[in-house]
Order: C-alpha cells, then sequence, then structure tokens
C-alpha cells in the first residue's frame, strides 16, 4: 500500500504522532510518503540549520519526506498564527498534491484543517480516498484558547471554521478520533457516525518508559525529600496552569510543584506564582525528549490540568500518554474522557478542572498516599498503556483503517 500523510507538524518537531505512525507504517513493508513544512515548533522560527526553500526532499529512514515553505509563528498572536497555517495550506496543496500522486490513501493529521489542502486536491482530481486524524476539536478550541476575537468577529470565525470543519469532514472517507467524546462531538459537528473510529494516541515509546530514579535528575528536579508533583510539556493557554499554581500555593507545606516546559502561558505563570510567593513552584524549562523519562521517573506524581471548556472534555493530552507509558500515576485535574480514564482504571487522584480548592485538597492527598499505593497506581499506569495505548496498538489499528479505506477506492 502506497500511504501519502500530511502534517504540518513533523519530526525533528516533537511532533510523534505522524512520525511514528510513518515510520511504523513503513516498518511494515508500506511505500510512505510525507507533506510537511520545515520544523519551527514549538519556537515559531525555523531550527538552526534549517533553510526553507522549494523542491526539498529528503528521507526519514525508510520514509520520503517533501517539505514546502510556510510561515512560522507560535506565539500569543491569532494574526499570526493564523498566517502560519493558511500559508501550508497555501504553499502544500499543488506541490502536495503533484508528490503524492500515485497514493492508495492519504492520511491528514488535524489540527490544522488548512492541511486538508492537498488531501481535497488529490481526491477531487484522482479520487484518492482520505483519513482525517482529529487530535482537537475547531472551532471549540479556536474559540476558548484565548487568542480569539470577541463579538462579531469572534461568531464570524466561529461561523467559517465550523463551515469548514463540516465540509472536511463530509471530504473524509473515514475519521479517526481520539477518544469516545470526541467521537459525539464530531458526530454533532457533521460527520457520518458509521465513518468514525476511536483509536487512543500513544506517546514516543522509546523515549517514554518506567527507567530507574537517579541522582542527577531529583536535583534537576530540585528534589527536597518530600512529594514532588510534575507538570510536562506546552505551558499554554488551555492548560489551566493558574489553577496549578493557587493549589500548589494552598498546599506548599506539603508539596513540590515542578513546570518542565515552555509556551505562550509561562509568563503568566510565573507572575501568579511571585504574586503568591509559592516557594514550592518552581519552572525548570524545556528539556530533551530523550530526558524525560528521568525527570518523570524522579517526580512521584504527573500532573495533567486542563481549562473548564467543552472541547477539552473531549481531549486526551499527549502528556498523560506520556505518563502512563512511564509507569506514573497521575493527578487528573480535568474532566471528560481524561478524568473518565484515569477514575475508572484506578491510575490516580482526579478532581474537577480549575477547582484549585479540589486540586490542592488532591495534592495534600497525594501527599499522604502511602508509596506502596502510588506504586500500584503506577503499575496500572503501564499496564494501560501497553493495552490500549501503545504505539504498536496504534500502528496495529490505522493499518487496518488505511488498508479498508484504500480497498474501497478498487471497488468504486
Amino acid at each position: 500500500m502506497k500511504v501519502g500523510l500530511i502534517s504540518q507538524w513533523y519530526p525533528p518537531e516533537g511532533a510523534f504522532i505522524p512520525g511514528n505512525l510513518a515510520t511504523g507504517l513503513a516498518d511494515r513493508g508500506h511505500q510512505v510518503r510525507v507533506l510537511t513544512t520545515f520544523p519551527s515548533y514549538p519556537y515559531g522560527r525555523i531550527y538552526p540549520g534549517w533553510r526553507q526553500r522549494w523542491g526539498h526532499r529528503e528521507t526519514d529512514g525508510p520514509v520520503a519526506v517533501r517539505r514546502v515553505p510556510a510561515y512560522p509563528s507560535h506565539d500569543a498572536s491569532a494574526l499570526r498564527r493564523a498566517l502560519s497555517l493558511l500559508s501550508f495550506g497555501a504553499s502544500s496543496a499543488v506541490p502536495g498534491a503533484r508528490w503524492l500522486a500515485d497514493v492508495d490513501v492519504t492520511y491528514v493529521y488535524h489540527p490544522p484543517p488548512t492541511a486538508v489542502a492537498a488531501a481535497a486536491l488529490l481526491r477531487a482530481t484522482r479520487r484518492t480516498p482520505m483519513v482525517l486524524h482529529v487530535q482537537d476539536l475547531w472551532p471549540d478550541s479556536v474559540t476558548h484558547s484565548g487568542m480569539a476575537p470577541t463579538g462579531r468577529a469572534g461568531r464570524s470565525l466561529d461561523g467559517a471554521v465550523g463551515a469548514l470543519m463540516r465540509a472536511t469532514y463530509r471530504l473524509a472517507d473515514t475519521i479517526v478520533v481520539i477518544s469516545p467524546t470526541m467521537a459525539e462531538r464530531v458526530v454533532a459537528g457533521g460527520a457520518d457516525p458509521d465513518r468514525v473510529r476511536v483509536v487512543w494516541n500513544w506517546t514516543d515509546d522509546a523515549l517514554f518508559r518506567p527507567v530507574p530514579v537517579t541522582a542527577e535528575a531529583r536535583a534537576v528536579l530540585g528534589h527536597r525529600g518530600r512529594c514532588t508533583v510534575m507538570f510536562a510539556g506546552n505551558l499554554g493557554l488551555l492548560q489551566g496552569l493558574g489553577t496549578a499554581i493557587r493549589a500548589a500555593a494552598a498546599a506548599r507545606d506539603r508539596l513540590d510543584l515542578v513546570l518542565v516546559g515552555s509556551g505562550a502561558g509561562e509568563d503568566a505563570a510565573r507572575r501568579l506564582a511571585a504574586e503568591l510567593g509559592a516557594d514550592n513552584v518552581r519552572f525548570i524549562g524545556r528539556h530533551p525528549p530523550d530526558q524525560m523519562a528521568q525527570l518523570s521517573a524522579a517526580a512521584d506524581w504527573q500532573l495533567v490540568c486542563l481549562r473548564d471548556v467543552p472541547a477539552l472534555r473531549a481531549a486526551v493530552p499527549s502528556k498523560l500518554q506520556a505518563a502512563l507509558a512511564c509507569g506514573m500515576p497521575v493527578i487528573a485535574a480535568a474532566g471528560g474522557d481524561t478524568a473518565a480514564l484515569v477514575r475508572s482504571a484506578g491510575l490516580g487522584l482526579v478532581c474537577p478542572p480549575e477547582d484549585w480548592r479540589a486540586l490542592a485538597d488532591q495534592f495534600v492527598a497525594a501527599a499522604d498516599l502511602p508509596s506502596d499505593v502510588r506504586r500500584e497506581m503506577g503499575s496500572r499506569a503501564r499496564h494501560v498503556y501497553q493495552e490500549r495505548m501503545s504505539l504498536r496498538v496504534g500502528v496495529d489499528q490505522f493499518e487496518d483503517i488505511l488498508t479498508k479505506v484504500a480497498a474501497q477506492r478498487g471497488r468504486a
């Protein structure tokens, strides 16, 4: 089978879903061609050593990659973010359709919806079927991101993006979503329920795994010999970091909260911690992916924290899979499928999103929990990941989906 994989985000960026899927399918004997742009996430600028140009081709092991130019941005400016997404759609459409002209099926990683441009052109001109992999609900997540305009302009944007998503759902032969609630939401948004499949996201299994605790990793976290909760990943506008910092400040005598990463919400989070005098909250910046398992092992708990907005009730943030893959228990200040999974499988502690008092209570409960109970939660976390969310399970499911969709073309 010849697969065309389209994603605005691709390694060496930390986009392990499309990167792992491309490699996983190629390792199983399929021919995989990738259409993407030049790496800039999460910094909003092209990586050192890279230069945007037309006609760029490379190989990633057995995978062939074509990169097209796009405007790089990942700051808090809605206009610049929109320009980045639109520019990839515009620059990738015609060159991408040529690059993927002979594939049997296209896979499109969403967001952004503009990534569908080349796949749409192929479907119109060559009847090439498409599988859409929905990671984020638009327009909901855009509306609640804090960057979208309000009032009449906001309503117009919401309507335009909603119409684009309905058209994209109709175009896709199969829509893959990352949680049961997201399946319900895309159907409510116009998708044919018979075309919707749920595949839990995986993480990078080679990087995120149980490892021994080291003194070096504990030193990086500033471990002080008491309960340490780690938040790792994007310090963005939808993560509800203010809730976590207020809760940590309220429980400052019991635990430390260490934030590993960076993002558009970092400056505000740092200011809040300073205003509250939360000396038990530490920011240690971004660290290379190959260090994250060691840092995770040096903590006692992993925190998953989200804002209380409808779109996020269907979201399962990638930091959850990373924590489970490492065999770490989780404190989830979230709703929807994230909370349901943690609660039902006994993977940690749960409280409602954006309720800092409830989260402070769970921080205290985490500090008081016996170590053997915490280890049992961690063991269950690793088991659940391996059985439901691992890379092997995900590639199995996508291989099946893509093969069946490609076969439909031959019968049409």
